[in-house]
Formats: C-alpha cells, structure tokens, sequence
C-alpha cells in the first residue's frame, strides 16, 4: 500500500470519529449490575443471552486446580492418550497428578503436555510408592483386562479409591477380589461405564422406563469395528479375557441391563472364531447372545471384530420405538423415536449438546469419593456384567440356554443416578 493510500485511509477514519459516528464503548461500571452476573459460593452465574426457546449450557465453573481430586492414571495406551488425558481439561472436579507407565520416555512426553510433574512419574514396579503421595488421591486404571483386579488391590491397599475401566476383570473371582479389597480398605472403587453417565442414554432410559411409548417387549444391538493385524493385547487371551464379546460386546448387554434396570433370567450365546484368521487365534470374532428379563422383555445383541463400524441400539416397544445411532462411540450420539402420529408414522430425531464422556464420568467420580456416596456403577455393577458373560461363553460352549439367579428389585447393582447436569 501507497504511503498517499495510508495517509487517505487514516485521515477518513479520523474524520468519522471527529463527526461522533465512531464512539467508544460504554465503561462496564456504566451497565447494571444485574448483566454482569455474581459470585456466590466461588460459582460465576451470569444472565442469560437468549430466550428460554434457544435453550443453553450452564457455566462450567469447576473446582479450583487445588482442589480437584488428583488422579494417578495407570497406563497410557490409546484410551487415555485419545480420550482420557483431553477429558481432564473438560471435567470440573478432577486432574491429572501422575502417570503410571512401563515405557518411560512415553509418561516424560505426556507428562510434559499435561503438566504432571517428573517427581509424580511411577512405573509398574515401584506402583507401591504411591501410598506416600498424598497428592494422589485415586488412580484410574487403563490396563489390560487382565491387570485390573491386581492393581485395583494394589491401590486400595495403598489406600487410593480405585476408577476402573470395563470390562471389570477377566473372571468372576478377580471382579470379587477388587470389591473386597476395595471394601476393607474404605476406599471407593467405581466401574467406568461412560454411557451411563452420558445425557443421550439417560434419556433413552427415561423414555423406556416411563413406558412414553408402550410396554417395551425388545432391544436389539450391534457393536461392531474391523481390528488391525495380530499383535494388540485385546487379540492375546491371557491379556484380554476373550475378544468381542467383553470388549464391545459388554456396551450392548450393559445396555440391556440399565434400559430395563432388571437383571436376565435365561442367556444364550454363539460365538466364532475364523480359522486362518491370525488375529483370532486365541479370541472369538463375532458373539452373539440374548437375554431375556423377569418382564418378558427379550434382549438380541452381536459384537464382532471383522465387521465395518457399527454401533446401534434399538428399543421396540407397544407404541413406537426408539435409540440410539450410533450409540456406543465418543460422539454424534443421536436419538430416533418412531411412533403413530394419526394419520401418519412419526419419524424423529434428536441431537444432544456434546460432552466429553471421560470428563463426566471422572467428575461423577470425584463427587462421590468426596462425599462419601455410592458411584451409580459401583464394582456390583461390573461383577454382575462378568457374571453374565461367563453364561454367555458357558451357553456358547455348548450349555444351551443358562438360567441366571433372578433380582427382586430394580437397579440392584446401582447407586444412585447420577446428576442431570453433569451429563
């Protein structure tokens, strides 16, 4: 640009402000108090900016840094590189102190991008150590299945409460242990189931147990995804515990479970294992079960390892159905309903404001270890899920339909439901 350009542009905006079309701001002590919002109790509270129409988030006022609950993470692996470690700067009561890794130059890097200090840097060796850390109040455990029940003992014992990846354990005996261990040492031990803290699953289990559309009589659900080449851990039987069926398998009879908030009767199961296929060696591919609930409700779920991603969840019922598509990932969870709407088929969908679903869970976490009260997945809720999948695999081997101890009451292995406003 021409200095004479410079000179006509800068001297046609000294001529507007001269003639008052450009006016400064007005100060903020000039507006009401009433639009600056307030403080109270150390929350920030402001007014509104639409109408109630537009709907709208509430703050997230989290706790001060210091006095968040301080979690060791125990193992950094895909989970907690891709979802886990980003959910800590999204939670409102939880952060990161210290990182427990076999691979030391991998927890310097990580450390080094969330700020955890190198004094708070543990190995699978010296895990004990944590016990004279008081900064590290609860550690979150991200290994494989295998390793859960031995380093949920090992924290409880170092007197930290234990957040523990699903599946729970790789048998019935560990997911017992952890809960024992977890019981004599006073600390509070919680499965982390991440959908049923999620806002789009809530709804879907208000919609079925206030009956909107009818008696429910089905739930169908498909969690599928096509794994890499042989060499992860989920592929190695003595890591993993069994292959689709606990790990993706899991979200649809968990599902089935908390939809209905009853626990099965009868259980059925498949399973295959291609041969020729490297990466099933040891694991089954696809699962396929169904369970079938004291109200006559009938549950179908398949989980596979060779299939394109797919992770869908229908409930049928009386008066129309509804789900979730895609239902069992990170995001773009949305819900469909189809009901009669005389004289047409309704056909609707809703979308939900997305959340991290870690950060929730973790935040559900803290308030309870600080209050005392009950996870709503306490370790119950997980041993009942190894309880189930050990039918499944019973019924697969040849065991026909296998009969379940039935519960008298609702939610049996829940706490209570967690907060609205967290999910």
């Amino acid at each position: 640009m021409s200095d004479t350009t410079r000179r006509t542009i800068l001297g046609a905006a000294a001529g507007l402000a001269g003639a008052h079309l450009i006016t400064p701001a007005s100060s903020a002590e000039s507006q009401p108090p009433a639009l600056l919002g307030r403080v109270e109790n150390g929350k920030v509270s402001l007014p509104p900016l639409h109408a109630p129409s537009e709907g709208g988030e509430m703050l997230a006022n989290p706790d001060p840094v210091a006095k968040r609950l301080g979690i060791a993470v125990v193992g950094i692996g895909h989970l907690t590189l891709e979802q886990i470690m980003p959910g800590f700067a999204e939670a409102k009561h939880v952060r990161p102190v210290a990182l427990v890794s076999g691979e030391r130059d991998k927890a310097h890097a990580i450390a080094a991008q969330y700020g955890v200090p190198e004094k708070n840097l543990y190995d699978y060796k010296n895990f004990v150590a944590i016990r004279d850390n008081p900064e590290i109040e609860a550690v979150y455990i991200v290994l494989p299945n295998a390793l859960h029940a031995e380093f949920t003992v090992r924290a409880a014992k170092a007197g930290k409460h234990v957040l523990c990846e699903k599946p729970m354990a790789t048998s019935v005996a560990e997911a017992e242990q952890m809960i024992a261990a977890c019981r004599q040492a006073q600390r509070t031990l919680m499965i982390a189931y991440r959908l049923q803290y999620n806002t789009a699953h809530r709804t879907l289990i208000d919609v079925a147990r206030k009956k909107t559309y009818g008696e429910l009589r089905l739930i169908e659900a498909v969690n599928a995804q096509n794994d890499a080449a042989p060499g992860q851990w989920r592929q190695i039987k003595a890591l993993a515990g069994g292959g689709s069926l606990p790990d993706v398998g899991l979200y649809c009879l968990n599902a089935f479970r908390y939809i209905t908030g009853e626990e099965p009767i009868e259980v059925t199961g498949r399973i295959t294992q291609p041969k020729g296929d490297p990466r099933f060696r040891e694991v089954e591919d696809i699962s396929h079960f169904t369970l079938l609930f004291p109200s006559g409700v009938f549950a179908a779920g398949t989980a596979g390892y060779s299939m394109h991603e797919n992770r869908r969840l229908r409930a049928d019922a009386t008066d129309g159905w509804f789900g979730l598509d895609p239902a069992f990932g990170y995001d773009n969870v949305a819900m469909e309903i189809g009901h009669r709407a005389s004289p047409a088929n309704a056909r609707e969908q809703s979308t939900f404001t997305p959340r991290n679903q870690f950060a929730v869970e973790m935040d559900h976490f803290a308030e309870c270890v600080r209050t005392g009260r009950e996870p709503h997945t306490p370790g119950e809720e997980g041993l009942q899920d190894q309880r189930i999948m050990a039918a499944i695999y019973e019924a697969a081997a040849g065991g026909g339909v296998v009969k379940m101890a039935p519960s008298d009451r609702l939610d049996a292995t829940r706490g209570p439901a967690p907060d609205a406003q967290n999910g």
